[in-house]
């Protein structure tokens, strides 16, 4: 298909969607999320862990001005990507109140902040691993069945859309500061443990009915403001190469492994989202997209400031914003999450077909 043609297909599939949106309707039953502080809602606020972010000045921009736990001053880049599917909200996280009843039937958020592939990477900072939040899933098809029988839950979790995003946590916060991992196994060794892991991941969910799966590539990790602050040496503005040579690795493993994944599973459409180089263009040309500050976040000095490093009392904190990149030390603002959503809505889109 010419890219003219392509374009078109994506215009018309758009306004059948915007169709869908008027009548109340979603594109897809539900929308289903797994991984870490990127697509995380809330979950983490109901941990004993200082991975947080459900105080202020996250959540200062979110509607009612209410900080959720997301990791950001608003949304998240899946909180727009729900509504792009023609949800009026996002799913709930999943240990939070709202979790139960109705409300389960627009899908469910298991993500933690400071979660991955690699299982210990999450209980490295007691939040939730993967394997566990498989488990929570499995609790949360029980209570679907419940809600709409067995044959309407099958068709329900066939037609919905899930979510995984996560690696960037195994590698900044465990694999480059742990010693016990980076003398053991050089950044590619580890980036195939870490896709071993992604496969089985998307191989059980496959088996517990979900047919419709998008997976994020790695950002460049070398390029978000603490990275460059702890590993890019005093003084640095440059994104650090050892870091994206990672992450560049690992994107192209994940993408030769999903390809074989969508062939041996029958009927399962599985598309790879490239986050990698859209936030890479954000960070090197700012301006062309409206920003004006890419190396320091919001936050506080900017330069390494997330979770509880990033309170009311941070001295210094930004007081728009939509001028920066990031919010965080390493988490894209509201304003860069929207930009990041419409870049990934095309290849999306195959995946409501």
């Amino acid at each position: 298909m010419g890219v003219s043609c392509f374009l078109l297909a994506c215009l018309f599939l758009l306004s059948l969607g915007l169709i869908h949106v008027i009548n109340g309707q979603p594109l897809v039953p539900a929308f289903i999320l797994f991984g870490d502080s990127i697509v995380d809602q809330g979950n983490n606020n109901n941990l004993e862990t200082l991975v947080k972010a459900n105080f202020p000045p996250y959540g200062r921009d979110y509607p009612k001005h209410i900080p959720t736990g997301r990791f950001c001053n608003g949304k998240l880049a899946s909180d727009f990507t729900a509504e792009n599917l023609g949800f009026n909200s996002s799913p709930p996280a999943y240990l939070s109140h709202a979790a139960k009843g109705k409300h389960l039937l627009i899908g469910a958020n298991f993500a933690s902040a400071s979660s991955g592939y690699y299982d210990l990477t999450a209980k490295l900072f007691n939040t939730i691993p993967l394997s566990t939040q498989l488990e929570y899933y499995k609790e949360y098809q029980k209570k679907v069945v419940k809600l709409v029988g067995k044959v309407n839950a099958t068709s329900f979790i066939n037609g919905s859309v899930h979510f995984v995003s996560a690696g960037s946590s195994d590698f900044l916060q465990n694999y480059f500061v742990n010693p016990l991992l980076f003398e053991a196994y050089t950044p590619h060794q580890f980036s195939d443990i870490l896709i071993q892991s992604y496969a089985k991941f998307v191989q059980e969910l496959y088996e517990l009915g979900a047919r419709k799966i998008g997976v994020t590539t790695l950002p460049p990790i070398g390029c978000v403001p603490a990275a460059i602050t702890i590993f890019g040496g005093e003084g640095s503005n440059k994104c650090v190469e050892k870091l994206n040579k990672a992450a560049i690795y690992f994107n192209r493993k994940l993408n030769a492994t999903s390809l074989k994944l969508q062939q041996k599973l029958s009927g399962l459409n599985l598309v790879v989202l490239d986050i990698y180089q859209p936030l890479l263009d954000l960070v090197t040309h700012p301006t062309d997209h409206g920003f004006f500050e890419a190396r320091r976040a919001c936050c506080g000095t900017g330069l390494v400031e997330t979770s509880f490093l990033c309170n009311a009392e941070s001295p210094g904190t930004c007081k728009n914003a939509t001028e920066y990149v990031f919010w965080d030390g390493f988490h894209p603002t509201e304003a860069a999450n929207q930009v990041l959503s419409d870049d990934l809505l095309a290849a999306g889109l195959s995946l409501i077909g």
